[in-house]
């Protein structure tokens, strides 16, 4: 009876035990741990009956009460991390510790998640073994915790065959965006194209991009160095659908144009299509030109009308030879303060390139704004006949020079071509005000195939395209790279963290700890 009395707490704590373990463990074997449980209890229950006289003595114990206590306190710390842990499940906030914030997502695309007026379902046809499905689903739970629009599950294709066939994936990796009855589809895992693959699937309509040819610029079918078929492909990702437009044979303009890119015209506009783009510009229109040296020279006053000086010279920066380039391609890492250049932190290449400055006179209610200007240690050479290039006082100008401007002109007929608007006097008071919009970049060469990648060029342009179809939410996002961090040693320095952390320390910790075991045992 005695071993019963001594053992029986023991065995109730083993039955409690093993009662937690297999709750965890098999979980759908209820009854039987339930039993053992209850056997448990009542182990418990006998032991406090049957020690009840000791167990009184004991509670009398100083010893009891600082257990007593010192239980009190665990107990009521592990209750505060209880709530604590309720508490931070009901509201989940991240923090992203790392310098080049890895694990954050851009201001751009928190925008956009917290704009989401309708639900969006994103489905990850990954194979088992696939490495992009863990960036995925990683990418993913970052967009949920933003917006409670966003939710996605991930599908082995192998496992669901009906899947596969029902929505047409073809590759491995291929994850489908669906918001009611529309569909939008991405095979990469990176923050860009799953921002804008989410814009274009829940945005109301497509907007038309036209490039006007005629004028010898090159084409957006070719696929060489000097072609625009990476602008082209790369404006389609965002949503946009592009075209070509040739105005002189036109009998008006495109009624769809969100935008019309004049991309590096050898030769000038004819007349009629002047007063086109001027018209199209007095209906809210917008414009982005892009006109190299020593070409149409006939640009130069088209664009003064529009507030805008170019100037017959060639950009020279000594800073592009330091980068492995030759002069001519003038580098541009400061921007003026603009909503195209908000947070954009990339370096842009220009090659051959010819100034852009804001006109002295500019069009009624025009707002003109320089964008991008080179370093101190360049120049605009206005000797383009002589076989030197160096600087000229009184002849050369001294940079920063000056390489894109932007206008937001208020529009309204006849502003721009002098025409009176049909049917005389002013328009009815209820005719919402239109906004034209006006990008001029004094190179073409930057986004042509051989340079669109070429550090921040091409996303330079898509922001500055974004801005003038007032798609400020179309993005091009920054790639985040870890910075390293590495600490680097002398021979010496090495053997001493070595010896330091490896012998010294846990010597030490070995010494202090037997002093304390042998004063002890003296005690």
């Amino acid at each position: 009876m005695n071993a019963v009395k001594k053992y029986l707490n023991t065995v109730a704590l083993a039955l409690l035990l093993a009662t937690l373990a297999g709750w965890i463990v098999w979980p759908h074997k209820k009854t039987a741990l339930l039993a053992v449980g209850a056997l448990g209890l009542l182990a418990l229950a006998a032991h406090v009956a049957l020690n009840l006289d000791s167990l009184k003595q004991g509670f009398r114990r100083k010893s009891f009460l600082y257990s007593g206590n010192l239980l009190l306190v665990v107990v009521l710390v592990l209750a505060i991390l209880a709530l604590t842990n309720y508490f931070l499940s009901k509201h989940n906030y991240r923090i992203d510790f790392t310098q080049a914030k890895l694990h954050s997502l851009s201001d751009q695309s928190v925008t956009v998640l917290k704009n989401l007026k309708t639900d969006v379902s994103f489905k990850g046809f990954f194979r088992e073994g696939n490495y992009g499905r863990g960036a995925m689903e990683h990418l993913l739970k970052i967009y949920a915790y933003h917006s409670p629009r966003i939710t996605f599950e991930f599908i082995d294709p192998d496992k669901n065959p009906g899947l596969v066939k029902r929505y047409d994936v073809t590759q491995d990796g291929t994850t489908i965006l669906e918001a009611g009855d529309k569909e939008s589809r991405i095979t990469s895992t990176s923050e860009e194209d799953v921002t804008n693959a989410l814009i274009k699937v829940t945005r109301e309509s497509k907007k038309v991009i036209y490039f006007l040819e005629g004028h010898g610029q090159d084409t957006l079918e070719d696929s060489g160095d000097n072609g625009f078929s990476t602008v082209k492909a790369e404006l389609e990702k965002l949503g946009y659908e592009v075209k070509k437009q040739t105005l002189a044979l036109a009998d008006g303009f495109p009624s769809d144009c969100a935008l019309l890119v004049v991309p590096g015209p050898r030769k000038d506009l004819l007349p009629n299509e002047e007063e086109t783009i001027l018209s199209y510009l007095e209906d809210g229109g917008r414009v982005l030109f892009m006109i190299d040296p020593e070409t149409a020279p006939g640009m130069t006053p088209f664009l003064a009308r529009l507030g805008f000086k170019l100037e017959d010279d060639i950009v020279v920066d000594t800073v592009s030879r330091l980068l492995g380039g030759d002069y001519f391609i003038p580098v541009v890492s400061q921007y003026e303060s603009h909503a195209i250049t908000d947070r954009f932190s990339y370096a842009t290449f220009y090659p051959l390139a010819r100034s852009v400055e804001v006109a002295e006179t500019k069009p009624e209610g025009a707002t003109v704004t320089a964008l991008a200007a080179t370093s101190p240690n360049s120049w605009a050479e206005r000797q383009l006949d002589q076989k030197e290039v160096r600087y000229d006082p009184g002849k050369d100008r001294q940079g920063p020079v000056n390489l894109a401007a932007v206008a937001e002109v208020k529009a309204k007929p006849g502003l721009l071509t002098g025409r009176a608007p049909e049917g005389g006097g002013a328009p009815p008071p209820e005719t919402p005000e239109k906004e034209a919009r006006i990008a001029v970049i004094g190179d073409s060469d930057f986004v042509k195939n051989r340079y669109y990648f070429m550090s921040g060029n091409g996303n330079f342009f898509l922001n500055v395209a974004n801005w003038l179809t007032e798609e400020a939410d179309l993005i091009s996002i920054q790639p985040r790279t870890q910075v390293p961090r590495t600490i680097q040693l002398s021979p010496s320095q090495g053997r001493l963290l070595f010896l330091a952390s490896v012998v010294i320390l846990p010597l030490a910790v070995l010494l202090i700890g037997l002093s304390v075991w042998l004063r002890r045992r003296s005690l």
